[in-house]
C-alpha cells in the first residue's frame, strides 16, 4: 500500500512538472505508449498467440471494459457514463445543439461574473 501511495505522489509531481512543457510531455507519453504496445506485441509472439486469437481476446476485453466504443468515440463516453448521460452516439443533433448552447450560455455567465468582479475590485481600490 505504501508503494502505491508513493507512486501516486510521484506521478502527481511528474505530471505537474511536465504540464509546463507540453511538447516534451507529448513526446514522453508517445514513446511510452509505443513501448508498451511493443512489449505486448512481443509477449504475444513469445507465447505464439495467433492473429485470430488476438482479435477475439481483444474484442472481448474491449467490449467488457467499454473501450471498444470509447476508443472510436473518445473519452466523453466515460464521462457520460459516470453522469448517467447518453453516449454521444445516442444523442440526437438537437440534444447536442442544446448542450452546446448551454455551454455557451455558461461561458457568457462566467464572463459577466468576471466583469462584475473586476468592477468591484476597481471600486475597492
Amino acid at each position: 500500500m505504501r508503494i502505491i501511495k508513493w507512486f501516486d505522489r510521484l506521478e502527481d509531481q511528474v505530471r505537474h512538472h511536465l504540464s509546463g512543457y507540453p511538447q516534451l510531455y507529448a513526446f514522453i507519453a508517445g514513446v511510452s505508449v509505443v513501448l508498451f504496445w511493443r512489449g505486448v506485441w512481443h509477449l504475444a509472439d513469445d507465447y505464439d498467440v495467433g492473429s485470430l486469437t488476438s482479435i477475439i481476446v481483444s474484442i472481448i476485453l474491449m467490449l467488457l471494459t467499454g473501450t471498444f466504443v470509447s476508443f472510436f468515440l473518445g473519452t466523453r463516453l466515460l464521462v457520460s457514463g459516470l453522469r448517467d448521460e447518453k453516449r454521444i452516439d445516442e444523442k440526437t443533433r438537437d440534444e447536442i445543439r442544446l448542450e452546446e448552447d448551454e455551454v455557451e450560455r455558461l461561458r457568457h455567465v462566467i464572463k459577466e461574473i468576471k466583469h462584475d468582479l473586476e468592477e468591484i475590485k476597481s471600486h475597492l481600490h
